[in-house]
């Protein structure tokens, strides 16, 4: 008998955001080189028409995306290709993602989950077995995401949890955990993080300290200064000075934050 040929596995990738399309379809590319990504839409509208014409073998969806989320899209394609929600959401509404028909990854993109993501891919495809039912799933996730948004743990879901940073001509996304300070910059604040092999880096942000304060997870990061603020995680310890002052020493870099006496209540207890 002679062997079929080889057809490759056919992708789309649906998000809002373009720098979290082109990172993730770069990402495939460089994991999953075999995968041939047919489509790129911005929205559910378009992941729909899409899907209609070139019928992909799996769907990267955004959950949240306007007009038709990625879970109306979902129930449109149903059982017609494999399933991967792409979500901001945190532990508490990742439980919703959590069953076996449909695969999930989390914004910022950890590569370690998205190969894991991938290797489930390639047996479902190499098995050919049928693809699961998701109606109930897709309830489930609804129901899901419905309480998590009535709950006190809510507001997590609303702070930024990645940022995209100038560094030289490149714009590069960091996720927010891996912060380390920000310090103002007249109309800019630049921004001190780590990557997961611990190297040190800067960018800067086209937003001033104040606003850009604000959009982040207020239990995880504080201002410290009218110029600085810094992420709880990263410090190593506080030593206080004269004048009700104090200077914040990080854990894994050299610089050490200035403490005015507007912001020294946040760190009485350190």
């Amino acid at each position: 008998m002679t062997p079929r040929p080889f057809t490759p596995p056919t992708a789309l990738i649906a998000d809002d955001e373009p720098l979290l399309r082109e990172s993730l379809k770069r990402l495939l590319n460089e994991m999953w080189p075999e995968l041939n990504i047919v489509a790129m839409a911005r929205n559910g509208r378009e992941a729909v028409e899409n899907f209609d014409a070139l019928a992909p073998d799996i769907c990267f969806l955004d959950v949240h995306m306007p007009g038709l989320t990625g879970i109306d899209a979902a129930r449109f394609i149903q059982r017609r290709a494999h399933i991967v929600f792409v979500t901001a959401y945190d532990k508490y509404a990742v439980a919703a993602f959590q069953q076996g028909a449909l695969d999930y990854i989390v914004k910022p993109i950890n590569t370690q989950r998205l190969s894991d993501t991938i290797a489930r891919l390639k047996a479902r495809l190499t098995a050919a077995a049928p693809i699961p039912d998701a109606t109930s799933i897709l309830a489930a996730i609804t129901a899901q995401l419905s309480a998590s948004a009535n709950s006190p743990l809510s507001s997590q879901a609303s702070y930024v949890k990645w940022l995209r940073v100038a560094v030289g001509q490149a714009i590069k996304l960091v996720a927010t955990d891996e912060l380390d300070f920000l310090r103002a910059e007249d109309k800019y604040t630049l921004v001190a993080w780590h990557d997961i092999d611990g190297k040190l880096h800067e960018g800067l942000i086209r937003k001033p300290l104040k606003e850009l304060v604000g959009e982040l997870d207020q239990q995880q990061f504080v201002q410290t200064h009218r110029a600085y603020a810094v992420n709880l995680r990263a410090i190593s310890h506080v030593l206080r000075g004269a004048n009700e002052t104090a200077n914040i020493h990080l854990k894994n870099r050299a610089e050490i934050l200035p403490v005015s006496r507007t912001f020294l209540h946040q760190f009485r207890m350190m």
